[in-house]
């Protein structure tokens, strides 16, 4: 008998200072609609297609002492190792909503040489969040 062990891409979790501030602000910044917030305010999630945005504090008892603390970057001029990705048909004013709702800028959208447009900001916590649109297939 096989078992079926194919994974399907379920969470993305996000470390966070402020939980709720957080997730109120990628709700207004990038448009998404909010799933839950625990009453715990250590948890909350976010409607992102198959795919949710999860946010939880930087340190909790739970998983520092099993898998390490998280670590932050010490300056604006290091970032952590991913950086979250969201896909607009409209990347100008995605990008514009986002900085005018807190997101910090660092590069506006322009056309790249691998045919999708892409800007990206920081979110308040720092992380990089690049916003772009569908990559156009090769002709």
């Amino acid at each position: 008998m096989a078992s079926n062990l194919s994974p399907v891409f379920a969470y993305v979790v996000i470390y966070v200072k402020d939980v709720p501030k957080s997730v109120a602000f990628y709700a207004k910044a990038f448009g998404h609609t909010v799933r839950r917030l625990d009453e715990s305010h250590r948890w909350g999630e976010l409607e992102s297609g198959n795919t949710t945005i999860a946010f939880t504090p930087i340190h909790q008892h739970e998983t520092d002492d099993l898998t390490g603390a998280v670590h932050t970057s010490p300056s604006s001029r290091e970032r952590p190792p991913v950086e979250v990705c969201f896909i607009y048909s409209d990347v100008d004013a995605a990008y514009k909503r986002a900085v005018e709702n807190g997101a910090v800028a660092v590069s506006e959208p322009e056309l790249k040489e691998w045919g999708q447009k892409v800007g990206y900001v920081r979110d308040i916590d720092g992380n990089v969040v690049r916003m772009g649109s569908h990559v156009k297939p090769p002709k």
